[in-house]
């Protein structure tokens, strides 16, 4: 088995509603618990890392405008994903 591929076990504790929406959605995809808690994370790991090079890119815009409009509306969406709203 290749350190790529190796599982850990890990113990997580779900609350109630969310385990019954996993239960759901894997009996739904025929799948595991387990599996499709692994795609959950999986997902939400590649959703976070789009957002994050979003936020780089818009920042970078930000940095490189010269048009007083632009750079508000760039600032505005740049507080918008920070603090949300």
């Amino acid at each position: 088995m290749s350190p790529a591929s190796k599982t850990v076990r890990q113990s997580v504790s779900l609350p109630a509603k969310v385990a019954a929406q996993v239960r759901n959605l894997a009996k739904n995809r025929r799948l595991s618990s387990n599996r499709m808690l692994v795609e959950l994370i999986e997902n939400g790991i590649e959703a976070e890392k789009r957002k994050q090079q979003e936020f780089f890119e818009l920042a970078e815009k930000f940095r490189n405008a010269t048009d007083p409009e632009e750079t508000k509306q760039l600032g505005d969406k740049l507080g918008r994903m920070v603090f949300g709203g």
